[in-house]
Formats: C-alpha cells, sequence, structure tokens
C-alpha cells in the first residue's frame, strides 16, 4: 500500500518562544467555496516565515484573511497579534493595530509622486519610520521622490510598496509575491531589504512562488496544500527533505 508520507508531525517545533502572530483553525470562503481549511500556525516576533504551496494550496487566501480583507471571507478561528484579536477586526482596525499587507498588485496611487504615496501612507507624528528614514533605506525612491508612483519600473513600485508600509509603523509585514516579474538582481536587492528590517525588529510573512529564494531567506516555512497545513517548521528542514519538496512545491 503506497501511504502518503505524513510531515505534519514537524509542527510547531521550530521555537519554544512565545508567539507574536498566532493563527488558530482558520476557516474563510470565497461565496461557497471553501478554500482555507482549518490554517493553524504561529509566527514569532522578529522573523520571517515562508508561507509556501503550489498555486491554489491557499497561500494568498490566507494571507488575505489574516489582513481581514473580507475576501475570502472569515467564518471561523481566531488570529492574534500581540495580544489583539484580529478575528474580531475590520480591514482598516487590523491595519492600524499593525498588519501592513504588500499585494502583488502593488497597488501604487496613479497621479500621485512618490512622497506622496508615502505621506498619504506615514502616520503622525511617526513613531520608528519617518519619510527621511524610508529613503535611507531605498535611496532610490529618494531620488525619484518627484516622480509619479506608477511610472517607476517593476522593482522600484516593489520599493515603493513595501516602504509605504512601513511608513504606518507596522508591527508585522505581508508579502504577497514581492518577487513577480522581477529581475534576479532586483530581487537581489530587495531581499537585502528585508534582512535589514528583520535585523531592526521586523516581523514578516513571505507568500512566494520561487520556494527555493523565499527559503533561503526564511527563519521557518509553512506549507499549504488544499486550504491546509501540511508542514510547519524551519525552512532548513524543507531545504534538507527532497521528499517534501517534491510532493508540495514541485522542486
Amino acid at each position: 500500500m503506497n501511504v502518503k508520507p505524513d510531515f505534519s508531525k514537524h509542527s510547531n517545533q521550530a521555537s519554544t518562544a512565545p508567539a507574536f502572530l498566532s493563527v488558530w483553525d482558520m476557516h474563510a470562503y470565497y461565496g461557497e467555496s471553501y478554500i482555507v481549511q482549518g490554517v493553524n500556525f504561529n509566527v514569532h516576533e522578529g522573523e520571517i516565515l515562508a508561507l509556501l504551496g503550489r498555486n491554489g494550496a491557499g497561500k494568498t487566501s490566507t494571507l488575505r484573511a489574516i489582513a481581514r480583507l473580507g475576501d475570502p471571507e472569515l467564518k471561523t478561528g481566531e488570529i492574534w497579534l500581540d495580544h489583539q484579536p484580529l478575528h474580531t477586526m475590520a480591514s482598516h482596525e487590523a491595519s492600524a493595530a499593525g498588519l501592513g499587507l504588500v499585494p502583488e498588485d502593488r497597488r501604487i496611487i496613479a497621479g500621485l509622486t512618490v512622497e506622496e504615496n508615502l505621506q498619504l501612507a506615514q502616520i503622525a507624528p511617526p513613531i520608528g519610520w519617518s519619510i527621511e528614514r524610508v529613503y535611507d533605506l531605498f535611496p532610490r525612491l529618494g531620488e525619484r521622490r518627484k516622480q509619479e508612483g506608477v511610472t517607476l519600473s517593476g522593482g522600484e513600485q516593489q520599493m515603493l510598496a513595501i516602504a509605504r508600509a512601513l511608513c504606518r509603523d507596522i508591527k508585522v509585514l505581508l508579502l504577497d509575491e514581492p518577487y513577480e516579474g522581477l529581475a534576479p538582481v532586483i530581487v537581489d536587492e530587495i531581499e537585502k531589504t528585508l534582512i535589514t528590517i528583520k535585523e531592526l525588529g521586523m516581523t514578516t510573512i513571505l507568500v512566494e512562488q520561487n520556494a527555493v529564494r523565499a527559503l533561503n531567506l526564511a527563519d521557518r516555512a509553512v506549507i499549504l496544500d488544499t486550504g491546509s497545513v501540511v508542514f510547519d517548521g524551519t525552512a532548513a528542514e524543507v531545504l534538507e527533505n527532497a521528499e517534501l519538496r517534491a510532493e508540495y512545491l514541485a522542486i
């Protein structure tokens, strides 16, 4: 008999530290379509978590449910960020509580310059991330501060989207396919930035189809399959486990 391997036994072995963000028994739907099916995982403060899986596994849906966007609709389950119950909040309240989602399409606002995009997001007064500090992190944005945001290159727009999230003094950065369509040299630059903000204490959840790059960057990995968690452990475990990679990531 061919028995499918069970990788879930690794779940939550990666750290005994208290969770900073906890997702517990999360179920979410697009209409009648059951997309997120009892997802559980923890993210620890200051780490990068790679949320991985094949196309259609539920990665983006899980990220959007955490951000409380309403699509998919969270039916049951709990989401806690730094002792705050995100599952009881609307999307703008979850954003104010410290979530910063950078969607795949980046959502740069047409008609506004780089600086105006940042000013729109900037909280007053800034606590940790002033616009000038963001320019220190992304010098290219500083050079192009008066340029309309939508006329930037794809890589520069991704930098602007991340910078805009930081300007809200977020606690957790949610990145959906940040490397999509970008040249490897630009991906290298973005990864260096993610490492820098991690060293400054930022917590990040990264959804990315380029699983190898994501795993080389991340501390831990959660793998989804048909809306459920099939693995939760260290990124190194995934890189070292060819059977796991072949079964759920096709690498």
